[in-house]
């Protein structure tokens, strides 16, 4: 039945509880809709006679529309639209899983994949409806739950649609993030909330387009490897993404109803948390890039353990389970010994893991060891981070600074992954496609810079959470 109560002290605890797992539910079908195209995109290059280049597309278009899409999603659902906001755009993401399954052309699938990348900017307004309509101690708790649903999506997603694409095909493995993304519309639009009346959302179209071209830019440059080729034309794109960022932040500081209140992102306490997610993001996607390519590595390169696709896949299964135990402990560690303190066992999981690698290459079970220890890693980063960036952040602005939170986090894995490639790339002996051992481990040893470097700015003086104004209504 769906709910109509529309303030913390009026939830029951039945219905309360209802309403948490029916978020968790959905931010887990939109994470594994967005891992849907990492196993698939060799699948796509043999079955759709396109370049490998061109296929990766399938993943990268549904980062570019998360990223582009979060912010205006994040205003239009901080005051009483949001129900109808969340429930447009998994309108939106089943519409592109159908073009996905269709026996369509390629650039049709593009179009879906775009499509179902609304799905993660999604969870930041899934947030914003916990911290709204949850009691506290479960508002935190189902918040922390979203946060993780990434890490577990990932290995959920990995191994199923691997075995579905070997079984049955490339459309069939499409097929489960068709299901799910109608399933995820079905479950919000029984669960959520109405919201309360309130004054219409004003939307900075100026903005968004600006704060669109300029996020575009960013990614483009980390993403598209062929920029790199040409440095004039990357170092272009990058100077015109910069541009249009300044001329965003200008307007934005001058505009009567921002897109994104910037005065709030650059307090003491937002500011750091979203650096530190910048860096740290750098450093586990770097980590998570080698160890799923290190276990594929084929046998010829005398290392690594030649893992196929749906061997590959189930290697993550450790990862998400660990994410998944971090996600359920960590908020209540935070509580007890303060959030930094959380976040630097966290960013020091991830440290351990990279060392056991750095240190145990030849092992298989010390490689599965360590990517659960990452597992652990991420989602206990993801876990405390939403309590570190809203730190004062009244109830009206949760969806707007979350919805910035991640694409900080989206840049950050991009820059990680961006950085995997390229170093081993230059690891790679001339005249032959694998890189030497050594370029793993020397790889895995530059995660260790921005991981400190994260823990430390965290680490930093912290003010603790005030409650929120009482008198917002979103």
């Amino acid at each position: 039945m769906r709910a109509r109560l529309n303030n913390r002290s009026a939830v029951p605890d039945q219905q309360a509880r209802r309403l948490g797992v029916a978020l968790v539910c959905t931010a887990l079908s939109a994470a594994v809709i967005g891992s849907v195209g990492a196993p698939l995109i060799t699948a796509v290059a043999t079955g759709m006679h396109v370049s490998l280049d061109a296929a990766q597309w399938t993943l990268t278009v549904t980062l570019f529309t998360g990223a582009i899409a979060g912010p205006v999603l994040g205003r239009l659902g901080s005051g009483p639209y949001r129900r109808a906001t969340i429930l447009a755009t998994l309108a939106l993401v089943t519409l592109g899983g159908a073009l996905t399954v269709l026996p369509l052309p390629f650039e049709a699938l593009l179009i879906g994949r775009g499509l179902q990348g609304l799905g993660v900017a999604v969870v930041a307004l899934l947030m914003s409806v916990a911290r709204t309509h949850l009691p506290p101690e479960r508002s935190a708790s189902t918040i922390a739950a979203l946060s993780v649903a990434s890490t577990v999506g990932i290995g959920v997603g990995y191994p199923v649609i691997s075995l579905l694409n070997q079984l049955a095909g490339l459309r069939a493995a499409y097929w489960l993030g068709f299901v799910l993304s109608a399933a995820a519309l079905v479950i919000a639009w029984r669960a959520l909330p109405v919201e309360a009346p309130g004054p219409r959302p004003r939307i900075d179209v100026i903005g968004a387009l600006l704060l669109g071209a300029g996020t575009l830019g960013v990614l483009l440059v980390i993403a598209e490897p062929a920029l790199w080729a040409d440095p004039l034309a990357g170092t272009g794109v990058l100077a015109a993404a910069a541009v249009i960022l300044a001329a965003w932040v200008t307007i934005e500081l001058r505009a009567a109803a921002p897109l994104v209140n910037l005065r709030l992102l650059g307090q003491g306490p937002v500011f750091r948390a979203n650096l530190a997610m910048l860096i740290a993001g750098i450093g586990m996607y770097l980590l998570f890039s080698l160890l799923t390519r290190y276990v594929q590595t084929p046998e010829d390169a005398h290392y690594g353990f030649a893992l196929p696709g749906v061997a590959a896949g189930a290697a993550l299964i450790p990862f998400s389970l660990l994410g998944f135990v971090a996600g359920k402990i960590m908020p209540g560690l935070a509580d007890r010994i303060a959030q930094r303190w959380t976040y630097a066992i966290s960013v020091a999981a991830v440290i351990a893991a990279a060392a056991l690698f750095a240190a145990a290459t030849g092992s298989l079970v010390a490689v599965l060891t360590a990517m659960a220890i990452l597992g652990f890693g991420v989602g206990g980063v993801s876990a405390v981070m939403p309590k570190l960036v809203l730190v004062d952040v009244p109830h009206a602005e949760t969806a707007s600074v979350l919805s910035i939170n991640q694409i900080v986090r989206s840049i950050g894995f991009s820059m990680g992954s961006a950085l995997a490639g390229f170093l081993l790339a230059a690891a790679t002996p001339t005249e032959t496609l694998l890189p030497a051992l050594d370029g793993y481990i020397f790889a895995a040893l530059w995660a260790l810079p921005p991981l400190a470097a994260s823990a430390l700015i965290v680490a930093g003086k912290q003010r603790t959470n005030r409650p929120a104004p009482t008198a917002s209504t979103s």
